[in-house]
């Protein structure tokens, strides 16, 4: 703000993780629709230092046994949570390795994006194990960037419409990142509390969705969160991702720009880069990957640390 002067415009900080940009979106249109301002700009930046997040557990509130266990370290938390996920419902590490294909391959087609060269399946099984079942070309990788979307009042006339912005924070029983517990019985997810929320708001489904942007923290993620949005059953990714639903071609297009894997992770930035992307398609200008016919409805979702997730509904 000191670069911008004394403007007298108010603003708000956000720091929710990985949900940052996200959820500084559902600032921007929540002043807009309180009457606080007609036009609203929310930003995401960020220089996202090498290697994985490993703070301190006393930092986030937990035990330093939290760290012993390998908690702390984002690679092995995400390692251990998909690990279980593939175990319950039949996922094979060859599903995990597509969607990084995938996310490559849309990534050659983007300008902006930081990894450009298509990676087949067999050289992402074969780059060499980071945190079972992950390989190092499944995950995403720090990255510096930042992004900036422009919101109005639905009367000042703009082509695609905000029709649902949310965040939802975990709920007792929701095993996430930083999570000083791990309940027993059914696991709940602040994904799915996050993106039924957006559905209900936008008086949508996700059957309506022509295209999605997922968090992708790591291949793992993109698996889980296909199911956790309301996208498919849980163990029923193994098929679709296989039949080429989830390519830009396919029934579903999900992270058509790269997503976290090929874009990296400024984590102040990748929500609202999604909204970006998102919105492009919408309007037809996404270039070579651009998905076919005319998309209508969008969907965005983020996720971070400690159990934060913002989702947002997007229509033409």
């Amino acid at each position: 703000m000191a670069e911008l002067g004394l403007t007298g415009v108010p603003f708000v900080n956000v720091k929710n993780g990985c949900a940052t940009g996200g959820s500084a979106l559902v600032s921007a249109v929540n002043a807009i629709r309180a009457g606080m301002a007609d036009i609203a700009l929310a930003v995401g930046f960020d220089k996202h230092p090498r290697g994985a997040f490993d703070p301190l557990p006393a930092d986030w509130g937990l035990d330093e046994a939290y760290g012993r266990d390998g908690l702390m370290v984002t690679t092995q938390f995400f390692g251990m949570k998909i690990q279980r996920y593939m175990h319950e419902y039949g996922i094979s590490a060859r599903t995990l390795a597509l969607v990084a294909e995938k996310a490559y391959r849309n990534g050659s087609r983007n300008p902006n994006a930081w990894r450009r060269d298509p990676i087949s399946a067999e050289e992402i099984l074969a780059s060499g194990m980071v945190s079972d079942p992950l390989t190092r070309y499944m995950f995403c990788s720090p990255g510096e960037g930042a992004a900036a979307v422009v919101l109005s009042r639905a009367a000042i006339g703009v082509p695609v419409r905000l029709d649902a912005a949310v965040v939802r924070t975990r709920r007792f029983g929701s095993f996430e990142v930083f999570s000083p517990w791990v309940a027993a019985g059914e696991p709940t997810s602040v994904s799915r509390d996050a993106a039924a929320a957006a559905f209900e708001t936008a008086g949508a489904a996700p059957s309506d969705v022509d295209v999605c942007q997922l968090q992708d923290t790591e291949s793992g993620a993109e698996v889980m969160h296909l199911a956790e949005c309301g996208f498919c059953a849980d163990g029923e990714q193994e098929k679709l991702i296989a039949d080429g639903a989830t390519d830009i071609g396919g029934a579903l297009p999900v992270n058509t720009d790269g997503g976290c894997i090929a874009n990296g992770e400024p984590i102040g930035a990748s929500g609202l880069r999604q909204v970006y992307e998102v919105v492009q398609q919408l309007r037809g200008r996404a270039g070579a990957r651009q998905v076919p016919g005319t998309p209508r409805i969008g969907f965005t979702h983020v996720y971070g640390a400690p159990g934060v997730s913002a989702c947002t509904v997007l229509s033409r």
